[in-house]
Order: structure tokens, then sequence, then C-alpha cells
């Protein structure tokens, strides 16, 4: 739509009025986004609130920290009722074993480290949720993802959320230009969470309270192990546990139980010096244990990249930037020297510990709090 010079933009960026936007809402069930859709119809905004199924729903019913089980379909539904605006549940299960859960299984048994979030929400929320909101004829999609988007000079632009605590930059780097032009970050400016729970109070929500979720939605408890077994049977071989030398130093009941960095429950005792797991041979099944020196990584290779520089990836040789090789770990100083039109390889200024192929290596701008995308990291060692 031509934008009218006369006519101001409202709060989403639109220049019409509120009432003649319309603006699918992602609701997983939780405070974040039931707050982002109370805000907005309050705003006055024709909102439309969706809320996935992703596996389940019987099974889903009683599990709790963890989005889009059953009660969390049940407490988007009742703020959509509280609130006077349209709600529909989406049937996406099989989408979400397809493009999430089965890499997940398969990241795991390559020796890999998934992050399953991120692929959800690159290959779910915004590819085939995004798509279903253009077919509702929505101007945008919003979320209750803590992270900004500004317009910049060539466009929007990823920003970092305003709380560091709270940031989830790291599980959105994937995001492409034409997605960032379509969705909202509501939350992204707020100072913390208690910002967001005194609005769901305020907005009389049920589940102003309601307590954050933790786990993988698909992954009871945290325990990997077990949904992979369930998945892929035989995943759970036991091998040995070697050292970096090819001693063996013990036994192990699968390779899919370790991951590299990993000091506990290796059950390798009495010992010189602590050992570390740097490296899983899937192959072999074995688990190769070393010194912690060994777990420091200057170089890491990088693929599968999504830029949202201004400029054109490989129109430089080096890109200096700041990269999180873990989502819990700061940005740290780096040098990015692109290798092809989605590959790097990333020269960490100061090295880590620990990276691991199948996490994600994100770019940070080391002067603003502008993300410039980022890649896979696809070996570790």
């Amino acid at each position: 739509m031509a934008l009218d010079s006369d006519t101001p933009l409202n709060s989403l960026g639109f220049a019409k009025p509120p009432s003649e936007t319309r603006v699918v809402v992602a609701m997983s069930g939780g405070v974040d986004s039931s707050v982002v859709a109370a805000q907005l119809a309050d705003e006055g905004y024709d909102v439309v609130g969706v809320t996935l199924q992703l596996y389940d729903h019987g099974a889903a019913l009683a599990k709790k920290g963890a989005c889009c089980a059953g009660i969390d379909i049940h407490d988007a539904r009742r703020v959509a009722e509280e609130k006077g605006f349209p709600h529909y549940v989406l049937d996406y299960e099989n989408i979400f074993q397809d493009a999430v859960i089965d890499e997940f299984a398969d990241s795991y048994l390559s020796g890999a480290t998934p992050v399953p979030c991120i692929r959800c929400n690159e290959r779910v929320k915004f590819k085939d949720l995004l798509e279903t909101a253009k077919d509702l004829d929505a101007d945008c999609m919003a979320t209750g993802h803590y992270i900004q988007r500004k317009v910049g000079d060539n466009g929007p632009e990823l920003h970092s959320a305003a709380d560091a605590r709270r940031d989830q930059s790291y599980f959105l780097f994937s995001t492409t230009p034409e997605q960032l032009d379509y969705l909202r970050f509501p939350l992204g400016h707020l100072p913390n969470k208690d910002a967001t729970r005194a609005l769901a109070a305020e907005y009389g929500l049920s589940v102003a309270d309601k307590p954050d979720s933790q786990d993988i939605c698909f992954v009871p408890n945290g325990d990997y192990a077990s949904v992979i077994e369930k998945l892929r049977p035989g995943a759970a071989d036991a091998g040995e546990i070697v050292d970096h030398e090819g001693k063996v130093r013990g036994t192990h009941n699968g390779v899919i139980h370790y991951t590299i960095g990993q000091r506990r429950g290796l059950g390798i005792g009495g010992l010189s010096e602590p050992l570390y797991v740097v490296k899983l041979d899937v192959d072999k099944k074995q688990v190769v244990v070393g010194p912690k020196h060994m777990l420091s990584t200057r170089i890491v290779p990088v693929r599968e990249i999504n830029w949202l520089g201004d400029e054109p990836f490989e129109s430089r040789a080096e890109w200096h930037l700041a990269v999180k090789v873990r989502s819990t770990r700061p940005p740290r100083e780096a040098i990015i020297r692109p290798t092809g039109p989605t590959t790097a390889e990333v020269e960490l200024l100061t090295p880590e510990e620990g990276v691991s192929p199948g996490q994600a290596c994100v770019f940070y701008d080391t002067d603003s709090s502008r993300i410039f995308g980022g890649g896979w990291i696809w070996r570790g060692y």
C-alpha cells in the first residue's frame, strides 16, 4: 500500500487506523504472547490469535513447563475469549515432525548438538505460520519474542532485546529480510520480564502469573536421550570412552548421552587430571575425552548463513563483528571470512571452549544492538 504522507503511522508501522490493520498473533499460551495479543487488541487492532498444535495433543495435556502443550492451547483460547478476538488452533504436527523433530534426532545421532527451537522458528513459525497469516489477509504477524525490529536506512533491521537476560536473538538469527519485513516484536523494548507480567496484570489476563516454559516442548524433563531412543531405536548402542591417544578409559551406554565439553557423569575417575568430552565419533561409537585445553577452539567453520547486513556478504574479504557460539555465552569479537554465498570461516579472537557442531554462530555488531544474521557450526574440532 502506498503511504499517504498525511496519514500518521500506527504503532505497527502502517499508515492507517489500527481498526483497519489486521495482525495475526502467534500465541503459545504463555504470558509473553498473551500480552502481545491483549495489548494490540486494546489498541484497537484487528487481532487474530493462532496457536500451533505441534505434537500429540492427548499426550501433551498433562505436560507442564513447555510451550504448545494441551494446557497452553487452552490458556491461549481463554485469553482470546477474555479480550474478544478470534482464535484458531492449527494442526502442524506433521510439519513439526518433518521439519524439526526428525532433524533433531538425526543431528544427535551424527554427533552434533542441535538447537531445535531455531529450526522451529525458521521452518514452522516464520515460514508456514507466516504464510497462513498472509492467507488470512493480515498486514503483519506479531510474536512474544524478546527481540527488536528497527527500521534503518535500508529497511527493517534485527536488534537485540533491551533486556539482555531475556534476549532471544540467538534463536532468531535465521529470520530473513523478507520475514523481518512482515514480523513485529512488541515486547523487545521492555526493560525486563517483570514489566511484561505487570502488563498482563493490567490487562487482567488469567495467565499473568503463569511460569515461564523451560523445556523444549517435545522433550519431557530435558531427557533428550529417551526421546531419541524412541524415535531412532538402537541409537543408544554402547561403546568405548577413549582418550585422545586412543587408550580405552571406560564404556558408555550411547553417544547420544554426551555433549562436547561435558565433564560430569563420565564414570572414569581416578585420573591425575580431569577429562572432558572433546569429540563424539559416531561411526566408531566412541566418546573421545581429553584435557581441558583440547576444548579450546579458534577457527569455526559455519554454513547455511543467513546474512542481514546492508552490503552483500561476499562484498568484503573480512567482517569484523562479534559472535555467539552458544546461547548462554556473551558475544565475543571475531573475524568472519566469507568462503561462499552462505559459508564462512570464523576466527575467534579469544578462543572458546566446547564449540560444538549443530550449534549456531550468530553475528552481532560490536558498536550497536544490531544482529547481522548467522549460520550453523558444522565442525567444531
